[in-house]
């Protein structure tokens, strides 16, 4: 039986961890939990075979049973990567999956995505609270030498930790229907306010059978790496669901996050406009 393909995806410090180990928590499906290097490497093989001279000129004679191969080993890669997962449906986290949801799809035409989101003030303001306890230690892309409106300004350019995953985000709205049809927003939010419904729909909507979970009791699984990201990302798990306190953010700091990205605040937080 070949699984369900699930890719958890979205914006950082939104509950993937915590949206993971409650998935992990359903008898019918396999979730490691830490993020995955399968989408990352999809995409460094479509890199590599565009610019493989013997492929490509495959393509000049025999274009249509050229791409079917292409086609058929990047669909056994991907499926033979989680082959002994043994369970209905298998999750599989990384970032990326949402910039590269039509790939996907193009090789697992039924596969769905969990985009985890979260108000963005309060994204920074967890990054920096972070900071702020590691402060001996940069980023890995250096930002510790920054001040903190430099610092929440560069988190959110284009190729940083918040900035990359919303340009995706905010690319949503111009896919196909149907791509968008395969996408599950869920906000940080509502999963700490009600976590049982929450994951009650989800699992619904993922196809599942009927699962109650205990937000009180939640299994340990295992830990993803920290060290990784210079330690400004923690990856914690909790024995229970526990609403974290509210970080206080500069008025000026979360009036610049509000403005420049209003699009995000009227599609998912419409209260806040």
């Amino acid at each position: 039986m070949i699984p369900a393909f699930v890719g958890v995806t979205g914006l950082p410090r939104a509950g993937s961890t915590l949206l993971c180990q409650l998935l992990a928590q359903h008898p019918e499906i396999h979730c490691e939990g830490h993020s995955s290097p399968l989408c990352n490497t999809l995409l460094g093989i479509r890199r590599m075979i565009s610019e493989d001279t013997f492929f490509l000129s495959q393509l000049d004679t025999q274009f249509e049973q050229s791409y079917a191969h292409l086609t058929s080993a990047m669909q056994g890669f991907l499926r033979g990567w989680h082959h002994d997962c043994g369970k209905k449906a298998v999750v599989d986290k990384n970032r990326a999956w949402l910039h590269a949801i039509e790939l996907l799809l193009h090789i697992e035409p039924n596969a769905k995505l969990i985009v985890c989101l979260r108000e963005l003030g309060q994204i920074y303001g967890s990054i920096e609270a972070q900071h702020q306890r590691t402060i001996l230690v940069d980023f890995i892309d250096h930002l510790a030498d920054f001040d903190r409106f430099g610092r929440a300004d560069m988190l959110f350019a284009k190729d940083k930790a918040i900035g990359a995953p919303l340009i995706s985000l905010h690319a949503v709205a111009d896919l196909p229907k149907h791509v968008q049809e395969r996408l599950y927003f869920i906000r940080f939010e509502d999963l700490m306010e009600r976590p049982s419904a929450c994951m009650a729909h989800l699992y619904s909507w993922l196809g599942l059978s009927p699962f109650e979970i205990d937000p009180d009791h939640l299994v340990i699984g295992l830990q993803e790496s920290d060290s990784h990201y210079h330690m400004k990302y923690s990856h914690k798990q909790a024995r229970q669901v526990s609403k974290p306190k509210r970080h206080d953010i500069p008025p000026r700091i979360q009036a610049q996050i509000e403005t420049a990205c209003s699009w995000f605040y009227q599609l998912y937080y419409p209260q806040k406009m």
